[in-house]
């Protein structure tokens, strides 16, 4: 009986002081995120980006001035709130960097393939798209997500999105929610948001684009999406498809009524 006792007592120590730690480990990483917002390097990326913005590129020798991100030609401020949306010149749902492809198309005069030639920074390379997303997403912060779901084609995407973060498949029979669908997981020391609850939603996907301190590079919400499926082992997300962009639309509409936030810095 007494062995039994001691046992038990053993069990509630080890077990409460494993609790103790991962709560300091939380707050101490919560401490490191804060301390890194100081000189987010994001305004790098965002200086680049505007002048991109500005500078006439592409066989037209024109800038992306006119370009309609869905509050009007060349207007960039609140306009990341709002997407994505259904673009009525494109018949389709576009996000901010599907988008930007089409911009760089029908204003600038690029083939899709150059426009796509370089959407995420390497070693020692930084892509130009990313600091254009850097750019004018910058230009919303503070202001309140409000994705709509009005057109019958923003609903679709919405239901596809949707349907796409509960479908578990590949080797590990994994889906988006197997890690962000319930509270408290965590990998490696990371707390994996739950993108069901709109706190845990609204707070991931307001800071994102992000630079990324582990790689020395700004990292855009097509990039994301597409590590996650690296990770799950999925086939290649391709960039700005329908797919992707439907995800993008179901997570952005659960954040809607949270000021944006980003460019971020992440570990």
């Amino acid at each position: 009986m007494r062995i039994g006792t001691c046992v038990a007592a053993m069990a509630i120590a080890l077990w409460g002081g494993g609790a103790f730690a991962q709560d300091s480990t939380a707050k101490a990483i919560q401490e490191y995120r804060d301390a890194l917002q100081d000189g987010n390097p994001a305004e790098l990326w965002e200086i680049k980006g505007e002048d991109l913005w500005k500078q006439p590129r592409g066989p037209n020798k024109v800038s992306l001035e006119k370009c309609d991100i869905g509050l009007g030609p060349g207007v960039v401020k609140g306009a990341y709130a709002r997407l994505p949306k259904y673009f009525k010149d494109t018949d389709r749902v576009d996000d901010l960097e599907s988008r930007l492809v089409h911009c760089m198309v029908s204003l600038q005069g690029m083939s899709r393939a150059d426009a796509t030639r370089r959407v995420f920074g390497g070693p020692g390379a930084a892509a130009d798209m990313e600091a254009l997303v850097a750019y004018v997403t910058s230009q919303s912060k503070g202001v309140k997500m409000n994705v709509a779901v009005g057109h019958p084609k923003e609903r679709e995407a919405f239901e596809m999105g949707q349907k796409v973060f509960y479908y578990r498949g590949g080797p590990h029979d994994f889906a988006c929610a197997t890690c962000h669908g319930e509270d408290n997981k965590r990998i490696r020391l990371q707390d994996l948001p739950n993108l069901t609850n709109q706190k845990d939603a609204q707070r991931a996907y307001t800071t994102w684009p992000a630079y990324r301190v582990s790689q020395g590079e700004l990292r855009s919400f097509q990039w994301r999406l597409y590590d996650c499926f690296r990770q799950q082992r999925f086939p290649e997300l391709l960039y700005g498809s329908d797919l992707s962009v439907a995800l993008t639309m179901f997570l952005a509409r659960n954040a809607n009524g949270a000021a944006y936030a980003g460019p971020a810095i992440k570990r």
